[in-house]
């Protein structure tokens, strides 16, 4: 067994790409391990992890390609095949136009080709340049970027409410616009119903959770999980209930957020009173209904009758460690679970959103790269004190093409009991039954509705929470 690593400085590729030129790498002959990254402190670690001594003088602008090998021999071939990865990663799509030079800036692409909605996805600090390029050009945007400063957010967001602009974003991972899907989308039916999202897991579940009961949804305008903050008040919220309330396709509409500040809900609220659509809330938060009472009292407000949700497969009690380990792609479900364990009887309890910004400066999003996640998990099934471990497996475009094999082997035979959340339809292109089936078949128990997954975790404890709302 030999270990290579080296530096390449300057070279950068983005975190999607090098997640594949890290499959790719770990594929060929030879390999046992890969991981080729930019050198952020993140990924240092997660390198260092696996075994990997990273040069103390690499930092973030430098690419690292760490191989862990059989033997000396298979070294130049891996190097070769890393090297083919790259530039094929690189490589002009096949049909493209090369005879124009491609734009350089969003602002240059829309003088080309004028479009309603510009989507950004660079890093974070070079984002709002490119956001302002399409507001100014009075194209709606929204930014997949995250790591995007508040300050910036508020600016972009003035200017975008001085032009009738719409701002989805930053850190918009959801959005469905007349039908068209953005980001982590899922595939669900045209209906009634039009959501505004200050979440974008939390869009997801109340979307899954719709189409479960056969309610569809025609547009989910994604505003960016801070935009209800005390800071952004709501500019994008505003002009996202206002479109709503123009569509004739809508007849309610359902504001989702992560726990706002209070003052913000209060006077979204009266902007809400005034329309003529009327609006449900779910607001994350203290005493507040969870995100599954949500969707019921959407459905209640429709006419139409509460299903069952479904759970499949089942778990045992815990028979070890005291505390859950809640370990999520998602960040709402992570606060709504969090919220729900507050009501139980012990502290203790933890949860890690990994989609967090903390989590993913210089790597892809967990619902994409799962390593990160995957690395926690196995030290917390490890882990004594883990009693029961909640997970969530988000489905849709743009995701991960197949979590559950992935997830599987690292669950199968696990000393605690695991239950998974899969927020999905059955139309996502991962497929939602066989997703379960696969998280079953290893062991797990596997809910629709978050909420119910996390008070089942915490029964297994021996433990109860209030239903029906997050407190």
């Amino acid at each position: 067994m030999t270990t290579h690593v080296e530096v390449r400085p300057g070279a950068y590729a983005d975190s999607v790409t090098l997640l594949r030129v890290s499959r790719t790498a770990a594929g060929l002959d030879g390999v046992t391990a890969a991981q080729v990254a930019m050198a952020t402190p993140l990924n240092v670690d997660v390198l260092t992890g696996m075994g990997f001594e990273v040069p103390a003088a690499a930092g973030p602008n430098d690419l690292v390609v760490a191989l862990r090998l059989t033997d000396d021999a298979a070294l130049p071939a891996a190097l070769a095949g890393v090297d083919t990865a790259l530039a094929e990663a690189n490589r002009p799509a096949a049909g493209g136009d090369t005879t124009l030079a491609a734009p350089r800036t969003t602002g240059s692409a829309l003088d080309r080709a004028p479009a309603p909605i510009a989507l950004i996805s660079v890093p974070g600090p070079n984002a709002t340049v490119e956001a302002m390029d399409a507001v100014e050009a009075g194209s709606d945007v929204l930014i997949f970027s995250d790591n995007v400063p508040v300050d910036q957010e508020v600016a972009l967001k003035r200017a975008a409410a001085e032009r009738s602009v719409l701002v989805m974003g930053p850190d918009c991972g959801t959005a469905v616009v007349h039908g068209l899907g953005l980001g982590f989308a899922n595939t669900v039916e045209p209906g009634p119903v039009g959501i505004v999202a200050a979440s974008g897991t939390g869009c997801q579940q109340l979307l899954a959770l719709l189409d479960h009961a056969g309610v569809g949804v025609t547009s989910a305008l994604g505003v960016g999980g801070r935009d209800l903050s005390a800071e952004v008040r709501g500019l994008a919220t505003r002009e996202a209930l206002r479109r709503l309330d123009a569509d004739p396709a809508v007849e309610l509409i359902v504001l989702v957020s992560k726990p706002p500040a209070d003052d913000v809900a209060a006077e979204i609220r009266e902007l809400a009173d005034g329309l003529g659509t009327p609006v449900e809330f779910a607001l994350l938060g203290a005493g507040r209904p969870d995100l599954t009472g949500a969707a019921e009292a959407v459905l209640a407000r429709l006419g139409r009758p509460v299903p069952d949700w479904p759970v499949h497969g089942s778990t045992r009690a815990a028979t070890g460690g005291r505390y859950l380990r809640g370990l999520f792609a998602g960040g709402t479900l992570a606060t709504e679970a969090a919220t729900i364990a507050a009501g139980a009887p012990s502290a203790g309890h933890t949860f890690v959103d990994f989609g967090d910004d903390a989590y993913t400066t210089g790597r892809a999003h967990p619902m994409i790269d799962p390593t990160l996640r995957l690395e926690h998990l196995r030290a917390a099934l490890a882990d004594p004190d883990t009693g029961v471990v909640l997970l969530d497996v988000v489905l849709g475009h743009g995701a991960e093409p197949d979590p559950a094999a992935t997830l599987a082997p690292v669950l199968a035979g696990a000393r605690p009991p695991v239950v998974v959340t899969v927020v999905g339809t059955a139309a996502d292109p991962q497929d939602l039954h066989r997703q379960i089936g696969t998280l079953v078949a290893a062991g797990s128990e596997v809910h629709l509705s978050q909420a119910r997954a996390t008070r089942r975790a915490l029964e297994l404890l021996g433990e109860q929470a209030p239903i029906g709302a997050a407190q």
